[in-house]
């Protein structure tokens, strides 16, 4: 790879790498599945090891050992991890105005869209004698994570904190890692003032997860962490869950094109590369029925390659994880795209609302060649928090239920119980649970009494 790199007369050989392409009538299953099937998270004792000892140590410790993370690995000074009311005022005066209006539009749309989602509690009285129903509450206090090391991710805030706050939950705060001089980039700043956030602190990493899941003197605990981050954030997440909720367990970003010989080359390239930029570990995916569209879309990816400021990482991601998929129709592009049930799904093909009844699998999907994936990202209202590696099979991108609770509520009058006890009796004793059915047995004990006299 890094011969590849250097050596510019081999950049033809280097891009054969960069976007593979294949043809599924000649590939074999093990050749699919290394671009469709990817499991969510490797084993890695280093790192399980490393976060549990963090873990363990917040745990412990308290502020004096997240503070010792925090100078660690990002501010050698840190004294104090709550960011200070004055300076979130002042990041104002930092940011543009279009960026400030951008960050309100945002902020405006998410909550707008994340508005329909709301349920309400119900009750059922329609069977005499009975009251069903459902309490809906939302959570007291969540934790929401936000990214910062390799660049300010206001975007993440805002869909992290705005449908906490639609939801109703009753403090939302913000862990974000600061930068070396201890402030966090006023973009941040500025995206959790406008959702809402209540506090900020400057932590990030697996020790900003402990600190939201087993409080400090400084960090009150949380009931819910949601996020993204790190291997090392998702690693923590995954075992701090039970003491807190979380939203769910998120690997490298993905994106995958469904695409007819109607698709732009141009369009489809920059989309793949959108993703590619993230990180090595990004899977950016094209599935078409045009053998052309494929050569037109890896010639068009290797130059549009050459003007990125992250080149090198999308040339990473592309090498290890990105393919270019020529399928005989677009039923067999539609089976490959459930079964890889990928974050994002582009339908870029000329009637793209006439396929998706059969998507069944994919964490948001965008129709139509005007709908790049970045502007899901940004600006559009859904939420970009999204399942990745395969579990949109059964999980749903984050959304308003996330920082809800629901509460069963029953009651029954006696006539209704003695109605339903036969039933409630037969299921007890099928499971030998006797005291179950003592439980309904003694209330219907007065009845037989009362007969008797």
């Amino acid at each position: 790879m890094s011969q590849a790199i250097c050596l510019p007369a081999c950049a033809g050989l280097w891009y054969n790498r960069l976007m593979r392409i294949i043809q599924t009538s000649t590939a074999d299953s093990s050749e699919l599945s290394k671009y469709l099937d990817k499991p969510l998270l490797q084993d890695n004792r280093e790192v399980e090891d490393a976060v549990r000892r963090i873990l363990e140590d917040v745990r412990e410790h308290g502020d004096s050992a997240v503070l010792s993370y925090v100078r660690r690995f990002d501010w050698p000074n840190a004294d104090s991890l709550v960011v200070p009311e004055a300076d979130i005022d002042s990041a104002y005066s930092q940011v543009t105005d279009s960026l400030l209006d951008a960050i309100k539009s945002a902020a405006e749309n998410i909550r707008r869209f994340h508005e329909r989602q709301i349920r309400t509690s119900w009750f059922d009285e329609s069977q005499d004698g009975k009251l069903l129903g459902q309490i809906i509450l939302p959570l007291e206090r969540v934790g929401v994570l936000a990214p910062g090391f390799q660049a300010p991710l206001p975007s993440s805030v805002l869909m992290g904190a705005v449908p906490a706050k639609v939801a109703g939950v009753k403090e939302v705060v913000l862990c974000t890692p600061p930068r070396c001089d201890g402030s966090i980039h006023p973009a941040m700043a500025v995206a959790a003032r406008e959702a809402g956030v209540d506090t900020i602190y400057r932590i990030g990493g697996a020790h900003g997860v402990a600190a939201l899941a087993y409080g400090t003197e400084s960090v009150r605990s949380v009931d819910k962490i949601v996020g993204p981050g790190s291997l090392y954030v998702t690693m923590a997440k995954r075992f701090v869950f039970g003491a807190v909720g979380i939203d769910m367990l998120a690997g490298p970003s993905e994106i995958l094109i469904l695409a007819d010989e109607s698709a732009n080359p141009r369009f489809i390239a920059a989309d793949l590369l959108s993703q590619a930029e993230h990180d090595e570990h990004a899977r950016s995916i094209l599935i078409t029925t045009s053998s052309d569209l494929a050569d037109a879309v890896r010639t068009e990816v290797e130059r549009q390659i050459e003007d990125l400021t992250r080149s090198e990482t999308a040339r990473r991601s592309l090498s290890d994880n990105g393919a270019i998929i020529v399928v005989g129709s677009l039923r067999e592009g539609i089976d490959l795209v459930n079964r890889a049930a990928p974050e994002h799904l582009e339908l870029a093909v000329s009637d793209p609302r006439s396929l998706l009844d059969s998507i069944r699998n994919a964490g948001a999907i965008f129709l139509g060649e005007q709908t790049p994936e970045p502007i899901g990202d940004y600006i559009a209202g859904p939420n970009h928090t999204l399942p990745t590696s395969g579990t949109a099979r059964f999980a749903s991108p984050l959304n308003v239920d996330d920082f809800m609770k629901k509460s069963s509520v029953l009651m029954y009058s006696h006539d209704a119980l003695v109605a339903d006890a036969p039933a409630a009796l037969e299921l007890a004793q099928a499971e030998g649970l006797n005291a179950h059915a003592n439980a309904i047995r003694v209330r219907l004990e007065g009845d037989r009494e009362q007969a008797s006299d």
